[in-house]
């Protein structure tokens, strides 16, 4: 949902009258609320287990979603903030879930595919929050008509999250009767007097290679966070008027990229290649970025939405590989732990990337502020090819 106000944030600045900062912000708070509350959620999910997280996550989905509801009036943006920030602790809930359900539900052979298809399921989210408000909220003058069109994006989205909360209390369950993998059956064996969480998260930020990992991968990802929070005002800056082809190109960088996500899960699964996968992903994902920074003021639509599609491929495609990469080379440490981090690492950097790429974009133009982004591609790839592959999950099964 997070992308459900940047797909629309010209007709948002109209009609609350703030500036495209403010909008901006309501991206940024997702990113914001989860650095300080990772740490207590990541612990809720090892004493009190996954059914709790999701419960606890799309309740406030749910909650947040209905407070939206009180702020169709131009003098109520305060409530859309406050609606904004309860969804986004939702997210700190949701986020670290993926590698944690295909750890604890599939086996060895699957683990992979199975995390990449639950980071499928919350790009589908991001998706959506790109394809509907454009199509639902058209850039009309007339405020009433703008607070009809926003009141029914609002009621339709508040309408999904509880239906989903409802899903969640009747179908979700904990764990499987039986432990799905070696490795699993291992860390299930565990005494849980044992298990110290303080310990863990000290263990994690001695592995050398987590740490290079945890970095690479908060640059990958806050450059994707930056180029989705600021794709409208990108476009419609090269292409004025066309919101709803701003929020298609944003569907198009997210359904290659779920496609990419659902690959590189089935390859890494086949291959257990994790370190060469992750480096030629992030490569591509470098060249991408170059190819979309030089392309996107040609004046063709059609050019944009193919090289945004190849970003979004290689980009959203290295999500499950992060999470996967970072479970092998810290097992058998909590998964929502590890990939907690990695999460950590990407909201400091989406923060500080959609503000330093909206301030370039601002003073110096759009390609400027592509180029700032490329230039911590390119970075992040030399990271990532001095990251070691340690994979213990790997040795634990075998």
């Amino acid at each position: 949902r997070w992308t459900q106000s940047g797909s629309i944030n010209n007709i948002f600045m109209h009609f609350y009258g703030v500036s495209a900062f403010a909008i901006d912000w309501l991206s940024m708070s997702y990113m914001l609320t989860y650095i300080p509350l990772l740490f207590p959620v990541a612990w809720l999910l090892d004493k009190r287990g996954l059914r709790f997280i999701a419960l606890a996550g799309s309740a406030l989905n749910a909650l947040g979603a209905c407070v939206k509801l009180g702020s169709l009036k131009p003098h109520l943006f305060p409530i859309t903030v406050l609606g904004q920030v309860i969804c986004s602790l939702a997210q700190v809930f949701i986020l670290g879930m993926p590698s944690r359900i295909a750890s604890v539900w599939f086996s060895s052979r699957e683990v992979s595919t199975a995390c990449s298809i639950a980071v499928f399921g919350n790009q589908l989210g991001i998706a959506v929050g790109f394809l509907v408000p454009p199509v639902l909220v058209p850039n009309v003058e007339d405020v009433e008509k703008l607070a009809y069109h926003i009141s029914i994006m609002f009621f339709m989205t508040a309408g999904v999250a509880t239906a989903l909360f409802i899903l969640v209390i009747i179908v979700f369950k904990e764990k499987p009767p039986h432990p799905p993998s070696r490795a699993q059956a291992l860390i299930q064996s565990r005494l849980t007097e044992e298990y110290s969480y303080v310990q863990s998260i000290l263990r994690l930020l001695r592995n050398a290679n987590f740490l290079l990992l945890m970095v690479t991968y908060g640059l990958n990802t806050g450059c994707f966070y930056a180029l989705s929070t600021l794709l409208n005002r990108v476009v419609i800056h090269h292409y004025p008027g066309e919101e709803v082809n701003a929020g298609r190109i944003g569907l198009t960088i997210i359904l290659s990229g779920m496609v990419g996500a659902l690959i590189s899960g089935i390859w890494l699964d086949r291959t257990k290649t994790y370190k060469q996968t992750t480096l030629v992903v992030y490569v591509m994902s470098l060249v991408g970025m170059i190819t979309y920074t030089f392309t996107l003021s040609l004046g063709h639509l059609w050019v944009v939405f193919v090289t945004a599609g190849m970003l979004g491929f290689f980009m959203t495609g290295y999500l499950p590989l992060g999470f996967e990469f970072a479970a092998e080379l810290t097992y058998p440490e909590s998964e929502g732990t590890s990939s907690g981090l990695l999460n950590v690492s990407a909201q400091i950097f989406g923060i500080a990337f959609t503000i330093g790429q909206g301030q370039i974009i601002d003073h110096f133009g759009t390609k400027a502020g592509n180029l700032f982004l490329c230039s911590f591609l390119f970075l992040g790839t030399i990271m990532t090819a001095f990251i070691k592959a340690d994979l213990r999950r790997q040795q634990a099964n075998l």
